[in-house]
């Protein structure tokens, strides 16, 4: 498994530390980033963690995936590389 995580169905709330905290009880979080409009800043509800090692990645997957943040269920999983537009 990949070092970095997609996680999806994010609460709008949920900034880029508080991403980073909730990952951190999986193991050490190298990065962890919101992915937000360019216009507004506001939230797309999505967004990238990069944990220090693939157990701690896999051990968060299993943890966090389909627990429920704010009333919304969030998904996570391994991230696909990016396409080329």
């Amino acid at each position: 498994m990949a070092k970095n995580l997609f996680v999806g169905s994010l609460p709008w709330s949920v900034n880029d530390e508080q991403l980073a905290q909730m990952f951190a009880e999986a193991g050490s979080v190298d990065s962890a980033r919101v992915i937000t409009e360019r216009d507004t800043g506001r939230s797309k509800g999505f967004g990238f963690v990069e944990m220090a090692t693939d157990e701690e990645a896999k051990k968060a997957v299993e943890m966090l995936n389909g627990k429920e943040i704010e009333g919304r269920a969030i998904t996570v999983n391994e991230a696909r590389p990016r396409e080329e537009r």
